[in-house]
């Protein structure tokens, strides 16, 4: 399950491996073909049976595209206006208000209120929204570097769209800034013409836009500077070079899948995978439940699996533990002294 789980969720695992496994496609153990003919031309109607159902699970994928773009009519005049309440433009109305409270909620004291109040007077909407927002999703919070965060605090949007063609993209949205003169830079994410085995899409490469970086502001480089002597006037010199570095902002330049398979990077599956996974995590994660991320309500639920897991240790351990212990104790007593389990309990009571 746990392995049918994971290609679930990584289309371009998937794909990649059907490439690699290509060689492999046709192959027979030879006991089809050792069957009596009659039994053949069955197995070769379940074939053309198998046929009809993989066209229903092409067109179920397509509904299911089709109702997600429809739903997502309806959720963009929400997303809209969580845009407008953030940057200030508009306040929220007393009834979202009291809906978003909890429960368990207590009502402020009026001296605090007041307090809270004149503190916030000045403040225009929720300022670093979606810069916390993503801190707190843990596959982003990764890329994120504190050269970034900077640039990343005039981020006052992010919102996707479906394309034509089965895919989507990502739209992030800035405010004037220092370090680029994008208003915004979008990702696209393109799946293939072709459904994958069962119908599913399968994701065909991704395309980011150019950054038009201001002069000295490019968060995806460094300045290395290296001093030269020259051997006969032993006069030195400082060598400046730039050269790549760890940003969030690289997530728009995406690692493109090797054409020659003799040249294939050593990390290249891996970066495209995480490439794809991380367009899923903002696609599903990140622009619907925006809220939560930034409170991290969000990490509660997203870290329940591995919080479950830990409350559970592997018996086999123990056990070969106490077969060890025992076994300790019987060479102590058949050497005439305690065994060591009681001489330990013995040196904690002194």
């Amino acid at each position: 399950m746990a392995a049918a789980s994971i290609f679930a969720k990584n289309p371009a695992l998937v794909s990649m491996m059907q490439s690699k496994l290509g060689s492999l496609v046709g192959r027979s153990s030879g006991y089809v073909e050792s069957l009596p003919a009659p039994v053949r031309r069955r197995v070769t109607g379940l074939k053309g049976i198998q046929k009809d159902h993989a066209k229903l699970e092409a067109e179920f994928q397509e509904e299911v595209l089709q109702l997600e773009k429809k739903y997502f009519a309806k959720f963009t005049p929400l997303y809209e206006k969580r845009a407008a309440i953030v940057n200030g433009e508009v306040e929220p109305t007393e009834p979202e208000v009291e809906a978003g409270k909890d429960e368990e909620e207590e009502e402020p004291e009026q001296d605090t209120d007041k307090d809270e109040k004149a503190t916030g007077e000045d403040m225009k909407g929720i300022p670093e929204f979606w810069l916390t927002a993503m801190k707190n999703q843990i596959s982003l919070a990764e890329l994120i570097t504190d050269r970034d965060e900077e640039a990343l605090r005039s981020l006052i949007d992010i919102r996707m769209e479906y394309l034509d063609r089965p895919g989507f993209r990502l739209i992030f949205e800035f405010a004037p800034n220092d370090f680029f003169t994008n208003k915004t830079i979008t990702k696209t994410y393109f799946y293939r013409e072709e459904s994958g085995y069962g119908g599913d899409f399968i994701y065909d490469h991704a395309e980011g836009d150019k950054i038009d970086w201001k002069a000295g502001k490019d968060l995806t480089v460094r300045v290395e500077s290296k001093k030269q002597r020259n051997k006969n006037t032993k006069q030195t010199r400082v060598i400046k070079k730039t050269v790549p570095t760890e940003s969030f902002f690289n997530f728009f330049s995406p690692p493109v899948a090797p054409t020659d398979e003799d040249d294939v990077a050593s990390d290249i599956e891996e970066r495209l995978e995480l490439d794809y996974q991380l367009g899923e995590d903002i696609k599903e994660k990140l622009i619907p439940r925006a809220i939560d991320w930034f409170t991290g309500e969000a990490l509660a639920f997203e870290e329940f699996e591995d919080a479950e897991d830990g409350e559970f240790e592997d018996e086999d351990d123990e056990d070969e533990e106490d077969e060890e212990e025992a076994e300790s104790d019987e060479e102590d007593e058949e050497e005439g002294g305690k065994p060591r389990s009681q001489q330990a309990s013995e040196c904690k009571n002194q």
